[in-house]
């Protein structure tokens, strides 16, 4: 259950907005002033923060920028009066999710709430089957390894540039990392990075956060709001899962590439805007041009520079940096694999590429205790993983030199299963599948 904090110095605000979401289903905390505020913060973690631009100091900007520098993984909405709006739309660009003006419909924050909540679990915990993983919640780019580094040069070479980038890869391989690392190299690194997934809304949710809507334009349209094109204006905006719009929104995405100029929903006035626009898909753009899913044109407006994300079976030299990146950041007292489960981890074909590895290790710690991680915390397919480096015996079949393999090496081990395990540098859950694979009795 996801907590919620409200702060407002209004008490009938925070109770009815309160009482609102508990209804909802959410555990929620208030607050009066930023003062109480930050303590709390200090003292819980919270899921999301709905804070009034107008407090007994610190301020609402204060708070976000506290919020942004100590938990960034905390979703952020403000409230603001409409005589505020340049203020708020300020904070989204420090890192707020969105605004909303006062007043406001509750429902509107509700369905809000309930839509950022969905897309942060969807970033953070989806299983390999799904789409979208944020990537990762690191700095930049780990590695060393050759594919990695043929990757670090074309981002070197595109970043100062004002051309287009479509980031092409596997799910879980880290394409928002990709768009941030050209943002970072940018002569824009100082304006915004927005990014928006566009998988991650319905049609005409998309295209009003995409190109702001004018009050009245819709059902629940109390008041003007800006796009995500004009909160980036002067920076960067990342269009994840490109292949996922609709054939409408690519039109309307076509003619503000080529005019650079959009019109809000619902409003008439051309709007100017200067962006840098980098996309991504793991989808085969080609393919669905063919099919005729998606625009040609538009393809090769954001074609200009393409770059194919390496997976990270093409980088094993990469995982050991990686592993201990992700155990350090997490606290935990043994941040260096042995080399056992390092060639285990080396092994496996990734489908889940750096998601999926972060996974794994977020899970190891937990089995490990506190004890350093072994082998047999590492839970992995056994059907991904790739040969253990046997060679086979001439005129056998491989699945009779792998019966031949595990035989010697149990009467090796005296029938110990955890030994025979260790000197085929495999698990004893793989042991033990392959072996009732291949009819040895335990």
């Amino acid at each position: 259950m996801s907590a919620i904090l409200i702060i407002d110095d209004e008490p009938k605000m925070t109770m009815i907005i309160s009482s609102n979401l508990n209804d909802a289903g959410y555990t929620t905390d208030t607050a009066s002033s930023g003062k109480e505020a930050m303590e709390k913060l200090n003292r819980q973690d919270f899921d999301l923060v709905v804070t009034d631009l107008r407090l007994p100091a610190p301020d609402g900007m204060a708070i976000l920028d506290w919020i942004m520098s100590n938990r960034p993984e905390t979703i952020v909405i403000m409230m603001t009066a409409f005589a505020e709006v340049k203020t708020a739309v300020e904070a989204m660009k420090k890192g707020a999710a969105d605004y909303l003006i006062k007043p406001f419909p509750l429902e509107e924050l509700t369905l809000q709430i309930g839509r950022l909540l969905s897309y942060r679990h969807t970033r953070q915990m989806k299983d390999l089957r799904e789409k979208d993983y944020e990537d990762l919640a690191y700095d930049d780019f780990i590695g060393e390894a050759a594919a990695t580094l043929a990757f670090f040069n074309l981002i070197d070479k595109v970043a100062p540039t004002e051309s287009s980038v479509l980031i092409t890869g596997e799910s879980g391989s880290g394409k928002e990392l990709a768009a941030r690392r050209i943002h970072n190299l940018s002569e824009r690194r100082n304006q915004p990075f927005i990014a928006i997934n566009c998988a991650a809304l319905t049609e005409t949710l998309l295209e009003s956060e995409l190109f702001g809507h004018e009050k009245g334009a819709f059902t629940g349209a109390i008041n003007r709001k800006s796009g995500r094109f004009e909160l980036a204006s002067g920076g960067t905006i990342f269009l994840d899962e490109i292949g996922e719009m609709s054939p409408s929104l690519q039109a309307k995405l076509l003619r503000v590439l080529e005019e650079r100029t959009l019109v809000r929903v619902g409003g008439v006035d051309e709007i100017r805007i200067d962006i840098r626009l980098v996309t991504a898909t793991n989808r085969n753009l080609k393919s669905m041009i063919k099919e005729g899913n998606f625009r040609e044109d538009l393809f090769f407006r954001l074609n200009v520079f393409p770059i194919v994300l390496p997976p990270l079976r093409d980088r094993t030299a990469d995982i050991p940096l990686l592993t201990h990146y992700f155990l350090v950041k997490s606290g935990f007292a043994f941040p260096q694999l042995d080399d056992e489960v390092l060639s285990l981890l080396k092994k496996y074909s990734w489908p889940g590429n750096i998601r999926e590895l972060k996974n794994i290790l977020d899970r190891a710690i937990i089995l490990s205790g506190d004890e350093p991680i072994n082998a047999g915390c590492i839970s992995i397919d056994d059907d991904d993983l790739e040969s253990c480096g046997a060679q086979t015996k001439t005129g056998k079949s491989l699945g009779e030199s792998e019966k031949d393999l595990i035989l010697d090496s149990l009467k090796q081990a005296k029938g110990s299963k955890t030994e025979a395990a260790r000197m085929l540098g495999i698990t004893r859950r793989r042991l033990y599948s392959r072996m009732k694979i291949h009819g040895i009795s335990p």
